[in-house]
């Protein structure tokens, strides 16, 4: 899951710096500035690491059993400029802390031959 997790706050960072490149460089240059090159160049960048970017977010989600509503949350964090950041420490934090669900069970448990002999 740590695989999982570093490759997802790769993805986060860079849809999130993409997308700021597109929003408040090319697309000003495409309206104030007529030149809508910037904007052909960046703009397929971003999409194509944005599709990289929900695998990778749908494989975490997958490993860590997040319910759907979070998935999608964090899927749609990379569509809004300066919210992929932000999530992206929300999962830090998420998968940081010992909760129910995955990370609870993802923890080793002792046999019943072990909690005997413990218990001797």
């Amino acid at each position: 899951m740590k695989a999982a997790h570093t490759r997802y706050r790769v993805a986060a960072y860079v849809v999130g710096v993409m997308l700021l490149v597109l929003v408040l460089i090319a697309m000003p240059i495409k309206y104030f500035g007529d030149n809508s090159l910037p904007v052909q160049i960046i703009g397929p960048i971003h999409g194509w690491l944005f599709a990289i970017y929900l695998v990778i977010t749908f494989d975490l989600a997958r490993r860590t059993t997040w319910p759907l509503t979070r998935t999608l949350g964090v899927m749609i964090a990379g569509t809004i400029p300066f919210l992929s950041f932000v999530v992206e420490r929300k999962v830090d934090h998420w998968l940081a802390v010992p909760s129910t669900g995955a990370q609870a069970t993802a923890q080793p448990t002792a046999s019943k031959d072990e909690a005997d002999r413990a218990a001797v």
